[in-house]
């Protein structure tokens, strides 16, 4: 086999293969006996019709395009590979040439991953903003406690905002009931939203026994974004009455004896978490100081079905919220163009930072051991809300396995960047990063006797390799 490889761009090239035909008899050989076994001629048993019966019968060029159509992809792999070419996409193949009983050639355009340099990452400087737990944000999490523990108490008087009501409600157009969207006895909170548009200013002010007809959108179904007729009745009021902050509810919600000691483990538990968020905040902040200074070519196919995936994600995430992408733009203050805008750079940041962490993971020789990909996969499933055997189960049947692999190398590769790098707050504090723990709690530095270095790959803040999903 003779092969050439032309560059048409940073991320396209086009392989040229002539393949011998003593090279592809194996596959005309087998594609003889294939087609015999699914002809019938008179005097002969099926799976012994002779070659040149077979070319009488069927053609000898629909033997020989058997033939091509399993060797080209092998011969195409391992064109790429003489070349190192590294695909990104299904290439465009076309059988330029069959010259019978002496060779054939084809070509294959495709996108390939870009050549680009890496600078050394050592020593990235970044900032973040300060770590703070507010006296609101704990009581906001106090009261949210105290929600927990709350009881209803049904009054006489009309809803406001906070009151649970019990509730009938049906869609309509054009006069006629709407599938799959009539609720009986549904138990909702006014001013909590996420439901119908108008539905918490229409039930507020409503007293049981009361209905009204007010008009919306639909988030979901066949009618998703059309105009309805929505008919509400308020069956029942109930107002919530919350447990006193003091000792006794102390010890009734948590481990603690006193509000005192109850309160601070919320302020502890927060900063954690606001920690975590933080050393999200760095990882990303790292990343984009390591993207300003490479450049990084990127193939307009991939970039297309990332944006057309992140599309699906975004009008999911936006029909679970019982929101239309038309009440999210307006809530956000963009138009559709800036919203596609917006989406558009985030997906070429995600490619390109996909590039860059494969390049320093190949530096420095990253691998994944099984234990790894379990509880990589393990973490993903949890994310989607499957369960790990059955989300593993799909991986492996569908060759997504590799993906999963990349996702980790790059995570651990992003890891590395961001621990060698130096992030400080707004106020100029350092942000400990290496002894950040899954917790969020830090571990003893290095060196401290009896210590948790906390510098695992599991302790730092990890890269989706897929880049973050478009948040709404």
């Amino acid at each position: 086999m003779k092969s050439a490889v032309e560059t048409l761009g940073p991320t396209r090239a086009k392989l040229t293969v002539e393949v011998p035909f003593e090279e592809l008899k194996p596959s005309l050989d087998k594609a003889y006996r294939t087609i015999a076994q699914q002809i019938n001629v008179p005097g002969f048993r099926r799976g012994k019709v002779p070659p040149m019966v077979i070319d009488r019968q069927v053609g000898r060029e629909t033997v020989l395009q058997e033939a091509i159509n399993e060797v080209v992809p092998q011969k195409y792999a391992e064109a790429l590979q003489s070349h190192d070419l590294q695909p990104l996409a299904q290439p465009e193949v076309e059988v330029t040439r069959i010259d019978d009983n002496e060779a054939i050639e084809f070509t294959a355009e495709v996108d390939v991953r870009p050549e680009i340099t890496v600078p050394d990452w050592h020593g990235l400087a970044a900032e973040v903003d300060d770590l703070a737990v507010t006296d609101d944000d704990v009581d906001e999490q106090v009261e949210a406690l105290r929600e927990r523990f709350g009881t209803l108490r049904d009054v006489e008087r009309a809803a406001t905002d906070g009151d649970f009501v019990t509730i009938d409600l049906v869609a309509t157009r054009d006069g006629e009931p709407v599938e799959g969207a009539e609720v009986t006895g549904m138990s909702y909170r006014v001013g909590r939203g996420g439901m119908l548009e108008g539905l918490d200013e229409a039930l507020a002010g409503m007293s049981a026994g009361e209905d009204t007809t007010f008009s919306s959108q639909l988030v979901g179904g066949d009618l998703v974004g059309q105009d309805v007729d929505v008919q509400v009745r308020v069956t029942k009021v109930a107002e919530q009455e919350l447990p006193e902050l003091d000792d006794e509810f102390a010890q009734l919600a948590s481990e603690f004896d006193t509000a005192e000691e109850l309160s601070a483990d919320v302020r502890t538990r927060l900063g954690n978490g606001k920690r975590l968020e933080q050393a999200a905040a760095a990882r990303d902040a790292v990343l984009e100081k390591l993207l300003e200074q490479v450049e990084v070519p990127l193939p307009e196919s991939v970039v297309a079905d990332e944006l057309t995936e992140r599309r699906r994600g975004v009008e999911q995430q936006l029909v679970y919220a019982g929101i239309t992408l038309e009440k999210y733009l307006e809530d956000e203050g963009q138009t559709q163009e800036e919203f596609e805008a917006d989406l558009d750079r985030r997906v070429r940041d995600a490619v390109a930072a996909q590039f860059v962490l494969d390049k320093v993971a190949d530096q420095l020789e990253l691998g994944v051991d099984q234990q790894e990909l379990i509880e990589h996969m393990t973490r993903r499933a949890q994310q989607s809300g499957q369960d790990p055997q059955e989300f593993a189960n799909h991986m492996f049947e569908h060759n997504h396995v590799p993906e999963l692999v990349a996702e980790i190398r790059r995570g651990k590769a992003l890891a590395q960047i961001v621990e060698s790098a130096s992030v400080t707050d707004t106020s100029g504090n350092v942000v400990d990063l290496a002894h950040l723990r899954p917790d969020g709690t830090l571990g003893e530095p290095e060196g401290d006797s009896g210590g948790d270095s906390g510098g695992d790959s599991e302790a730092r803040p990890e890269s989706d390799a897929e880049g973050e999903p478009a948040q709404v």
